[in-house]
Parts: C-alpha cells; sequence; structure tokens
C-alpha cells in the first residue's frame, strides 16, 4: 500500500479545523451558491451559477488550474476533465492542449462549463457532457486525465453535493481509468487531508497503477496534493 507524504496524514488537529471550515460555509450559507458571481482565476473570469462548485471559495479548483497553467501540457494533448464543475481545469487546460472533453453529473455544472468555455472563446476546443463518470464518453481515450474528486464518503444529498460526497466515484474511476488511457497517458488527480488519501491512492495500486504526488499547496487547515497516476 501507498504511504502518501506526510502532509497527507494530517491528524486530528488538521482534520478538526477542517470540520470547522466545513461548518463555517454551512454557517454562513456559503454552501448554498445560491446566486451568480463571477470569479477571476489565474486571469481567467468564470461565471459560477446556483449549485455548482465555486473554485476560488473551495480552494481546489484554483489550485488545480494554476498548476495546469505553467506549460506541461503540450498541443498535440486531448485531455478528459472529470467533474469539471464551472470548467476551471477544462479552460486551464484548453489553453495548452489541442481538445478538452469535460464531464459532469451536474446539469448546471454542464450549463456553466458551456457557458465559460463560450465567454472564454473556446468553445471550439472544449466540448462539454452531462453524465456519470465515463458513462457519456463511448469508447473514447485520452492522453491525460484530470480528476478532482468528491473527498467524503457518502450518498450526496443533492446535484450540488456531488461535488463533495460519493459512496464510490473513486474507486469507479481508478477500476476504468486503464481502458481510458491512450498509451503512454497519465492522471492527474488532486486530493485532500478532508479525505481518506490513504484510500483512494490504495485503489490506483490495487489496479497496477504507479502514484506519485506531482505538485502540493498547503493551508492552515489542508493540504491539497495533486498525484500524477501511470501506468505500472
Amino acid at each position: 500500500m501507498h504511504t502518501p507524504p506526510t502532509a497527507l496524514r494530517y491528524g486530528t488537529l488538521g482534520l478538526a479545523l477542517g470540520r470547522i471550515q466545513h461548518w463555517w460555509y454551512r454557517a454562513t450559507g456559503k454552501h448554498r451558491y445560491d446566486r451568480l458571481a463571477i470569479e477571476w482565476v489565474h486571469g481567467t473570469p468564470l461565471l459560477v451559477m446556483p449549485t455548482v462548485f465555486n473554485p476560488r471559495t473551495l480552494r481546489t479548483g484554483a489550485f488545480f488550474a494554476h498548476s495546469l497553467a505553467d506549460g506541461r501540457l503540450t498541443r498535440d494533448r486531448v485531455v478528459l476533465d472529470m467533474g469539471t464543475g464551472s470548467g476551471v481545469c477544462a479552460i486551464a487546460a484548453a489553453r495548452h492542449a489541442r481538445r478538452v472533453v469535460a464531464v459532469d453529473i451536474n446539469r448546471n455544472a454542464v450549463r456553466c462549463a458551456r457557458a465559460n468555455a463560450l465567454m472564454n472563446q473556446l468553445e471550439d476546443r472544449v466540448e462539454v457532457r452531462h453524465g456519470d463518470l465515463y458513462a457519456p464518453l463511448g469508447a473514447e481515450r485520452f492522453d491525460l486525465i484530470l480528476f478532482n474528486p468528491p473527498f467524503l464518503k457518502g450518498e450526496p444529498k443533492s446535484e450540488r453535493d456531488c461535488a463533495w460526497r460519493s459512496p464510490d466515484a473513486i474507486e469507479r474511476f481508478a477500476a476504468g481509468l486503464d481502458e481510458r488511457l491512450e498509451p503512454g497517458g497519465t492522471a492527474l488527480v488532486l486530493l485532500s487531508t478532508w479525505g481518506d488519501s490513504t484510500a483512494f491512492l490504495g485503489e490506483f495500486e490495487r489496479h497496477g497503477f504507479r502514484v506519485a504526488p506531482w505538485a502540493q499547496k498547503h493551508f492552515v487547515n489542508e493540504t491539497l496534493t495533486i498525484f500524477r497516476v501511470d501506468r505500472g
């Protein structure tokens, strides 16, 4: 079993702080996403619709997009952005890659990502589809797959909650990953100290993948790590 970096073995204090922040979001109403907002991520304007995961308020989307904007993507790549939300990572990837397919189970997220691709004049390189994980993809394969998965275990209470919670999303993603990668392809998966990262990483290893940290960012109450997942 893979042993995650020290930052992912965060301890009681980090988990407690994470719970405090979660309840702060609820107490202040930020969990509701009841109004339209415009956010800026790495110089990119993004419309965030009600029920859609906000990439700045909740940090993970902004961090992932920043990590993709450093020139490590090449223009010949075809990219899958799984769980695209506002489309923040799809748009960041489309500025460098040849083509991006973005998928989300939340219908509002699909509308939101399409609007953002259009607003950023990338509609010819970003295709957004509605569905659960790989279901809307047919037999397509990709050079790079991005995934910012739900960190919490359990049944989602709403479409919005699908961004936070799932009983098996990471397990099903890992099980189907090999069939979706081109030869030499790789996946980038963002994990947080809020969730059971050790178990999540173990799913990839169980299916024969190698996992290594690719980018990391520390906050007071949370550490985010993007892992590179390659065939073993």
